[in-house]
């Protein structure tokens, strides 16, 4: 289970950073009858994920190490970086450049700010999946026989 957590953890949050940016919001630009409805929804969307990706985040840094121990995981020492600054890029999307895409503020601006920082959080959780995969074992060296 102590390995298998952080994968699934991961996974989660980059399946659904992928799935929600990359398939449900452009479809729902595509196929629903307006971009001010579109956009509406798209937000809401987004804000889901916002929380989701903060959950995911919050579960991976409180796995990071054993219990009673200050040395983190191996797979937490080379993603723990990744972790936190995904957890910042989502909330400063929410907080920071949500709410003036919203208001209709310079919105080419803050629409290509806000695709900007959910490209480098997906990046992020890509990095941490990566980092929690197990490593593959070295195949063992063939014993006996003979030499050529």
């Amino acid at each position: 289970m102590t390995l298998r957590l952080p994968v699934l953890v991961a996974a989660l949050w980059w399946g659904s950073l992928t799935t929600i940016g990359f398939l449900v919001v452009p479809l729902l630009f595509a196929h629903l009858p307006s971009p001010a409805l579109a956009g509406g929804m798209a937000a809401r969307l987004f804000a889901a994920q916002t929380w989701m990706s903060v959950a995911c985040c919050m579960v991976l840094l409180m796995i990071s190490r054993p219990k009673g121990s200050v040395t983190p995981y191996p797979w937490a020492r080379a993603a723990i970086v990744f972790i936190v600054g995904g957890l910042l890029l989502a909330l400063v999307s929410q907080f920071g450049v949500a709410p003036r895409i919203v208001a209709r503020q310079d919105l080419r601006l803050w629409h290509t700010l806000g695709t900007v920082l959910y490209l480098v959080q997906w990046c992020c959780a890509l990095v941490v999946l990566w980092r929690t995969l197990p490593r593959p074992e070295a195949p063992a060296a063939p014993t006996g026989g003979t030499a050529p």
